[in-house]
């Protein structure tokens, strides 16, 4: 409606913007069968995305629970004097990556090893045969970050107490940790790859539908072009078109998302206690949201755009 005080320019502008986006509108519907191909594809691609957003919640929280149960034991070849302890632990707590120490002396190993196999009666007749206390006095090493045992195994061998070191049982845990690492990042690398695919795919459709919109306006858009139509005017309703079918498939991805959430993350929990995804995409609602806007409305505006630019000259 006309407002009082409203300038030409204004009205035409509004009027322009609402017969853009309900022409873009009538486009979408007129070619359903491609446009509804295109937010079915955008949808894969969106929530594909959405999963990787998922995914690095998901490994970030297994490599911090799996590195809270990885640690690195140093075995000396002789009870070390409480000097050398000391000496010890101030060299090694100076080491920005290691997260805490815990020195156990033999007679603790071997109270630990009776207690761990009390039930066992072969390895404690073993113990029994061979006299005395075998086992060695250690220091549990735990690190920030599981990638960091390797350097502190590094400064341990050239050590000013290198002298007093039996074993370290780096080298042990290492294929576990290397392998830990390699399946996320392998997982990521393919999350991010076929997101990559399908995007390139959602373009390509986009396009395509967006191009058989642009053949079957060529009357229409002749008429405009003989009448002065602005380009704007003209190029407008395609790329409306482009933003509907993206901001359908961010609609639909994020209801899917959401609804799936709600009802898998209790199993989701049985299975990784503490996790709670569904907490962690409620909790971020805005910032997923974003995402997904950026990724389904990006996709559409771009597909609207290149399909202009090659098959509509104004």
């Amino acid at each position: 409606m006309k407002k009082r005080g409203d300038s030409p320019f204004k009205i035409y502008m509004n009027i322009s913007l609402k017969r853009i986006i309900k022409s873009g509108w009538v486009d979408f519907r007129r070619n359903s069968g491609l446009s509804l191909a295109t937010v079915f594809i955008m949808v894969l691609a969106i929530s594909l995305v959405t999963s990787l957003f998922l995914l690095q919640k998901t490994t970030n929280y297994l490599v911090a629970s799996l590195s809270e149960k990885v640690d690195m034991a140093v075995y000396f070849n002789e009870d070390p004097s409480t000097d050398e302890i000391d000496i010890i632990q101030k060299e090694l707590s100076q080491l920005p990556e290691v997260k805490s120490l815990q020195y156990i002396s033999k007679e603790e190993a071997l109270q630990k090893f009776i207690a761990r196999h009390r039930g066992e009666p072969v390895i404690m007749e073993s113990l029994q045969e061979v006299g005395g206390n075998p086992l060695l006095a250690s220091l549990n090493i735990k690190a920030t970050e599981a990638t960091q045992y390797a350097a502190i195994s590094s400064f341990l061998d050239s050590a000013s107490f290198k002298n007093l070191i039996s074993k370290v049982d780096y080298s042990e845990k290492k294929p576990a940790i290397d392998k830990m690492f390699s399946l996320t990042s392998t997982i990521r690398n393919t999350g991010i790859g076929s997101s990559i695919i399908l995007a390139v795919v959602a373009v390509l459709i986009a396009f395509n539908t967006v191009r058989i919109a642009i053949f079957n306006s060529r009357d229409e858009i002749e008429t405009m072009r003989l009448v002065g139509a602005s380009n704007w005017f003209i190029r407008g309703p395609f790329l409306v078109q482009g933003i509907i079918g993206g901001l359908l498939a961010v609609l639909i991805t994020f209801i899917v998302f959401g609804v799936a959430l709600w009802f898998l993350s209790p199993k989701i929990d049985l299975v990784i206690p503490g996790l709670s995804l569904s907490s962690y995409f409620f909790g971020r609602f805005l910032m997923v949201l974003a995402l997904q806007l950026v990724a389904g409305v990006g996709l559409g505006a771009c597909a609207s755009l290149l399909a202009m630019h090659k098959h509509l000259k104004v």
